[in-house]
């Protein structure tokens, strides 16, 4: 499985993408073993701003938080758990290192540190997760749901949410404004 591993890969959903959840959508890939996936989507922005969130878990705000720091829907497991992919400028209790200078941390002290200007200098609240069981997401690769582009930080926490998708495929030479919506048939 390590050969074909997707982890710290992006995945950009293909034209025909039918889900809702994940429809012109890109995920970052976190983790993906033979157990299954686990993935954060980029570019679903929500209705619910940082401000709203640091407020909701009693955190004092002394530095309003800049628009470097913006919340999307993560996926649609579990969307009441947060997790802040944040460049590596420090590490929190529940940091993780993920690649290309990114850090994934699901402790309070990350918001804590945005709260009063000593956080990251970007980040991407993600609320929920997308989530694969075992073999999942290898069949939706295998039926073309999605192409498979290296993640960067740029793409991750500087692309606006309108441009990801694009921006994602075009990494990889591709224009989604080019491919169709249709699966082929014969």
């Amino acid at each position: 499985m390590e050969n074909s591993s997707l982890k710290h890969q992006l995945l950009v959903a293909m034209p025909h993408m039918a889900d809702p959840n994940f429809e012109h959508s890109v995920t970052y890939i976190v983790e993906h073993s033979e157990e299954g996936a686990m993935g954060l989507t980029l570019n679903r922005p929500v209705q619910v701003s940082l401000g709203d969130i640091l407020s909701d878990m009693d955190i004092e705000i002394e530095v309003p938080p800049s628009e470097r720091h913006r919340v999307v829907a993560g996926g649609p497991v579990q969307q009441e758990a947060g997790f802040v992919l944040h460049t590596a400028d420090t590490r929190w209790h529940s940091s993780v290192p993920l690649s290309d200078g990114l850090i994934l941390t699901t402790s309070r002290d990350v918001l804590e540190a945005i709260a009063i200007g000593e956080g990251p200098e970007s980040s991407l609240i993600c609320l929920g997760y997308a989530g694969w069981e075992q073999g999942q997401l290898e069949q939706e690769m295998a039926d073309n749901a999605w192409l498979s582009s290296p993640a960067t930080r740029q793409l991750v926490l500087d692309t606006p949410h309108e441009q990801c998708w694009q921006a994602a495929a075009a990494a990889l030479g591709v224009d989604m404004r080019l491919m169709t919506s249709q699966a082929g048939h014969s």
